[in-house]
């Protein structure tokens, strides 16, 4: 009996696929050119169903790799990145190959975390993308590989799978991977394990169960599980599938019993708070007393200099900080209205004090609501 979470997915219009560097390659031997044409057919389907897909592809390192003739993955970072360049215009050409029969053009973005770290550029790839999918366009998003550094970068395909499906309101994100699902152990060493089949995603006894993935995927299923909380900011279901199973895709869009399904009971958050989610690297810390702690999390209030009891960090005025209990754990993070050093002159004291303080009058939030997510 399919599940109602099951017909929502079977319902959904807007579809964000993220295919595995390990499915997408045969395990490293070059593009699967029969995996990317069945792929091709899967979509094409969905598309005569009347949904718009759009596919966030690894495979472009790995690719260039085989036609460079490298069997080891280097670790030097212009190494790799010479091989994404070789490999990615190998990766669009196939899928443009297999888009072409039935009809349907293909469109390269390739995204890096200051395209979403700028409000205006995150806009423009939101705009862009809107505008192919209203066209017809199939878009395959990757990292640009060639240019980025670690320091950077997304980290991985999954997390940039599900910042895709927030920035244009997907209504669910299927990621195909080397693996069933979402196991209750790991199956590669535990006969016993048990496929979880659905689930919510903020679930938090599903956080020991992850493990990391293969040698060719930066991913495994911790990013996997991040993804699918992600998502769900923006309201997005989102499934692991086995992309090496022929039927996964047509059975996992039509709401079948396939994989794990991560739900979510969250309202979807504003626009503006889904872009500050794709902010992947804060510039420092603030800790924060119990107080604080709570009205954040539970009452969606302001940051207060009050509830502040260390800053660290070089940060500036508009900077991403984030923010953390006692214990060091992060309880939300946030767009600050001051740099790191008057920061620190502002801690514990109330926001009538500012103006005296720091000799001129400011905001009297640390941390607009507006500007402030919660991760907890």
């Amino acid at each position: 009996m399919t599940s109602r979470s099951r017909q929502t997915v079977a319902d959904a219009h807007r579809w964000v696929i993220k295919i595995g560097s390990a499915v997408l390659t045969d395990n490293g031997q070059g593009l699967s050119t029969d995996f990317i044409k069945r792929l091709a057919d899967d979509v094409v389907a969905l598309r005569g169903r009347g949904c718009e897909v759009i596919l966030v592809s690894s495979g472009a390192v790995a690719a260039g790799l085989a036609r460079l003739g490298i069997r080891a993955r280097p670790s030097a970072l212009d190494e790799l990145q010479a091989a994404a360049a070789v490999g990615q215009s190998s990766l669009v050409q196939a899928y443009e190959a297999a888009f072409a029969p039935a009809g349907y053009l293909c469109a390269q973005i390739l995204l890096s975390h200051d395209d979403v770290k700028s409000r205006d550029r995150y806009l423009n790839a939101r705009a862009t993308l809107q505008t192919l999918l209203s066209q017809g366009v199939i878009p395959i998003v990757n990292e640009n590989d060639t240019v980025v550094t670690d320091e950077i970068r997304f980290g991985d395909n999954d997390t940039l799978a599900a910042l895709v499906a927030n920035l244009i309101d997907a209504d669910a994100l299927l990621m195909l991977t080397d693996q069933q699902g979402l196991f209750d152990a790991d199956p590669r060493s535990n006969p016993d394990a048990v496929l979880v089949s659905e689930t919510d995603a903020h679930n938090a006894s599903l956080d020991p169960m992850v493990s990391e993935g293969s040698t060719l995927g930066r991913g495994g299923m911790i990013s996997k599980l991040r993804a699918a909380r992600l998502a769900a900011r923006s309201g997005t279901l989102s499934i692991i599938a086995d992309g090496r199973d022929a039927r996964s895709v047509i059975e996992a869009t039509q709401g079948g019993v396939v994989g794990t399904l991560f739900t979510t009971a969250q309202q979807p958050q504003p626009a503006r708070k889904q872009w500050l989610a794709s902010l992947l690297y804060p510039q420092g810390e603030l800790v924060l007393d119990e107080g604080a702690c709570r009205v954040i999390t539970t009452s969606g209030r302001s940051l207060l200099p009050v509830g502040v009891t260390s800053a660290s960090g070089d940060f500036e005025r508009g900077d991403l900080v984030r923010c953390v209990n006692t214990e060091g754990v992060e309880m939300a993070r946030g767009l600050i209205n001051y740099g790191c050093e008057d920061t620190q002159k502002l801690l514990g004291r109330s926001s009538t004090d500012i103006e005296r303080i720091l000799g001129f009058g400011g905001e009297e939030e640390l941390i607009h609501r507006d500007n402030l997510i919660t991760v907890r």
